[in-house]
């Protein structure tokens, strides 16, 4: 498959964070948010999920803090919204069985739109959802994508810091 973005993961993470799916550059880079206006290595050390911003070059590390990668669609795009309905249906049971075979503590969705087809629900809230997902606690997350203008930097701090402090 061409523009394909492994997944940085391991059985048992406190946290998989799930992408909706790669962007380009991060996909012909062939690491995880490489985008140059992407905030996530940035939020995620301002929210106290590492004690310093990881590279994108050196993604793989955060395997070494108990948090993973992945994403809901393999497929790589300019932007998340030139995904269809069927690539989400097309994804989901690969994501359930990859979820089961992991069984992280924590499933971090990166936006709403992956949490919403995969749970068929159309009215998400930010933050803890009620429901589990693979035997995951499920929190949804702003995505951190520099195409995102509805989060300033403070506002996507915040809500990573609420997921942080709810599992310290």
């Amino acid at each position: 498959m061409d523009n394909y973005l492994q997944d940085i993961i391991a059985e048992n993470l406190t946290i998989l964070f799930c992408g909706i799916n790669p962007g380009l550059k991060s996909a012909v880079q062939g690491h995880h948010f490489s985008g140059r206006s992407n905030r996530f290595w940035k939020v995620l050390h301002q929210a106290g999920f590492t004690p310093h911003e990881i590279q994108p070059i050196l993604d793989s590390t955060i395997l070494d803090y108990g948090y993973g990668l992945t994403t809901a669609v393999a497929r790589a795009t300019v932007r998340a919204d030139e995904l269809s309905k069927a690539e989400f249906d097309q994804s989901i049971e690969t994501f359930k069985r990859k979820m089961e075979r992991y069984k992280p503590t924590y499933l971090a969705f990166l936006g709403k739109p992956a949490y919403q087809a995969f749970s068929g629900q159309k009215n998400i809230q930010w933050g803890l959802q009620e429901a589990p997902f693979c035997n995951a606690t499920v929190w949804v997350l702003p995505n951190p994508s520099g195409l995102n203008r509805g989060f300033t930097l403070p506002m996507l701090i915040n809500h990573y810091q609420a997921l942080r402090n709810y599992i310290s």
